[in-house]
């Protein structure tokens, strides 16, 4: 038999093993149920998938993450090994088949997320399965103080008593000391195996800078360092917009967010693995199972939502060895900002309440009916139509899909996407010259600005209210468009699926499960002021706050963060930068860039010094984000 080292060479191509793989692969090869806490960049999936490989019979994997199965899946086919992995959107009897398979086809890996094992007959499938081990990928999921608690996670315990025999491997990159306490609990490890390994990445300089303008501190950054990097933005709007800024300044960049098809996917995310260009500008659904090494940069322009995402993000880069940076950019609005995309989006249980009361009225369902229902649903019509928030009431309907009060297939990209073809004055032209269509091709040019310049998500009922004609009308003006060519214009049939899972009780349902909101909002809130106290701490080393925050003491500092070069950098002898500061103030107004072009001064200078007259009640800064003598 092949030895684990053997079998990393042999499919892996991998001389040796990073830290803990070897002894984690022993103690799983050893029978052992086992814990492993291993932060991103540090080699997880093989970890499962070499004892997976070396013991007789299959390996299942239970995971959240569709994209980073299917990846898998096929990583491990171009090896010529065994894989499958039953996603969403699988009828039953293709199902069967693929059981079929597992169970007859000498398979190595199936693959499956959690809320697959809700169904009985896949659970009784499974315990006809020659399963050799257990793996659970992104354990922390299990935890309802983790960072994405999903219910269905519960039920992997079940598999205990069919499997006593089988090692139980959970794997996370991101758990609080609190978290791994709940996972072993949870998944009722016995007598675990623990490995962790240190959140400590010390060739990552983490950094955290106050701006006005972040485009220039971003193009600084690129040009001073002009090896790949990833730009996290917030939103598909904010993608586009920060890659043609970039474009604009000579930078080569493209971007990545939810919204691309899949074949715009990849050929964007090509040109940045070739490195055709330096920046992908992406959201948060970019990075999974990407594993590019020598990435030198990632900044983050608006605050991420918990510490754990923005560690996990952040860990992107420097996985070469080499020195590289991870930077926040922040300015005085983005608190506020972060308040209003994070919390003031939480529903709270009145609000579920009604909501969910609502949903039952919209599908017609009385009260103490409704089990097994299945409804074709657009989540936009149902806002629009009772006066919901679209975010939160997709927020609330997720909690009662993580509930298993409902299950909601996750299909709610817009039915039609758009593109304007023609120039904005060639538009105007012809608004002029069909006065009947203005009110829609209006409202459709102030809702989405940038409808010229990409396929953009096309709300029909918003426009529809905005411009008061009926959907039908609106539809009717963009086929018009599309004939003569001044639109690209798409119609998909995508409304999600929704099933009610139990009959309808109104406030004894919610009443049941508002105890799990309150603790998931109220987690939230903790979150994201981890989040501010790790940008407003301006007196501790930033690796030392991330350490401290995944249950890491020390006293050590890291020497090249942000906080560790102001301290280290000979105290700056800030008088000279200070006095000409004060010099050019005194004549007028001015902004930090204003100031850092006028003096050519080191920026880092600049805004030391800054703070240290903000500090003196020196100086003030102004609404319009300009520093001023304060008289």
């Amino acid at each position: 038999m092949q030895t684990a080292l053997q079998i990393l060479q042999k499919y892996w191509k991998h001389d040796a093993f990073r830290s803990l793989q070897n002894e984690i692969i022993d103690a799983v090869l050893n029978g052992k149920d086992t814990f492993a806490l291993m932060p991103t960049g540090g080699g997880k999936s093989i970890c499962f998938q070499i004892p997976g490989m070396m013991k007789e019979g299959i390996c299942l994997v239970i995971s959240p993450l569709v994209a980073l199965m299917k990846d898998q899946v096929a990583n491990l086919q171009k090896k010529d090994i065994k894989a499958i992995a039953l996603t969403g959107g699988i009828k039953s009897e293709e199902m069967i088949d693929l059981l079929d398979n597992c169970e007859f086809g000498n398979y190595k890996f199936l693959y499956l997320s959690p809320e697959r094992l809700q169904s009985d007959w896949i659970l009784e499938r499974l315990k006809n399965l020659p399963i050799n081990l257990i793996a659970i990928d992104e354990a922390h999921c299990v935890s309802q103080w983790g960072h994405d608690f999903r219910p269905a996670y519960l039920k992997i315990a079940e598999l205990k008593p069919h499997f006593p025999k089988v090692p139980f491997l959970a794997l996370t990159a991101t758990a609080t000391p609190k978290v791994k306490e709940d996972i072993i609990a949870e998944l009722n490890l016995l007598n675990p195996q623990i490995f962790q390994k240190s959140f400590a990445r010390e060739n990552i300089a983490y950094m955290v800078f106050e701006v006005e303008d972040k485009l220039f501190r971003i193009e600084q950054i690129l040009r001073k360092n002009p090896q790949p990097s990833i730009i996290y933005v917030r939103n598909r709007k904010s993608c586009l917009e920060v890659s043609s800024q970039l474009q604009s300044l000579g930078i080569k960049s493209t971007y990545y967010h939810g919204g691309l098809s899949p074949k715009e996917k990849d050929k964007n995310m090509q040109l940045w693995m070739r490195e055709e260009v330096q920046v992908i500008v992406a959201t948060n659904a970019f990075g999974m199972g990407i594993d590019k090494a020598n990435v030198k940069t990632v900044i983050h322009i608006q605050l991420p939502e918990n510490l754990e995402n923005y560690y996990q993000e952040a860990g992107r880069c420097g996985r070469d060895g080499e020195k590289a940076f991870s930077v926040i950019l922040t300015s005085p609005s983005d608190i506020v900002q972060a308040e209003s995309q994070f919390i003031a989006v939480l529903p709270d249980k009145s609000f579920l309440n009604t909501m969910y009361v609502k949903l039952c009225n919209y599908f017609q369902i009385a009260y103490g009916e409704g089990i097994n229902e299945q409804f074709s649903f657009n989540l936009n019509h149902f806002c629009l139509k009772y006066g919901f928030p679209i975010l939160k009431t997709y927020n609330a309907m997720q909690f009662l899909d993580r509930q298993g009060i409902i299950s909601l297939s996750q299909e709610f990209t817009e039915k039609i996407t758009l593109q304007f073809l023609i120039s904005s004055k060639e538009v105007i032209r012809y608004v002029s010259l069909n006065p009947n269509d203005e009110s829609i091709i209006l409202n459709i040019l102030r809702t989405y600005p940038g409808v010229y310049d990409m396929q953009t998500s096309f709300n029909l009922q918003l426009i529809a209210k905005k411009s008061n004609h009926s959907e039908n009308e609106v539809l009717a003006v963009l086929h018009k468009l599309k004939e003569k060519e001044i639109i690209d214009y798409h119609s998909r049939n995508n409304d999600a699926t929704l099933i009610f899972n139990e009959v309808r009780e109104d406030e004894r349902t919610i009443n049941r499960v508002s105890k799990y909101l309150e603790r998931q909002n109220n987690l939230k809130k903790e979150q994201l002021d981890a989040v501010l106290h790790y940008i407003q701490e301006k007196s501790v080393c930033r690796s030392k706050l991330i350490l401290n925050y995944f249950g890491e003491k020390t006293d050590s500092v890291c020497g090249v963060c942000s906080y560790c070069i102001s301290k280290n950098s000979k105290k700056r002898n800030t008088t000279t930068t200070t006095e000409a500061i004060i010099i050019l103030l005194n004549k007028g107004d001015l902004n930090s860039r204003e100031i850092e072009i006028k003096l050519k001064y080191n920026a880092e200078d600049i805004i030391f010094a800054l703070q240290q007259l903000l500090d003196n009640d020196t100086i003030m800064v102004k609404p319009n984000n300009k520093y001023s003598i304060k008289l």
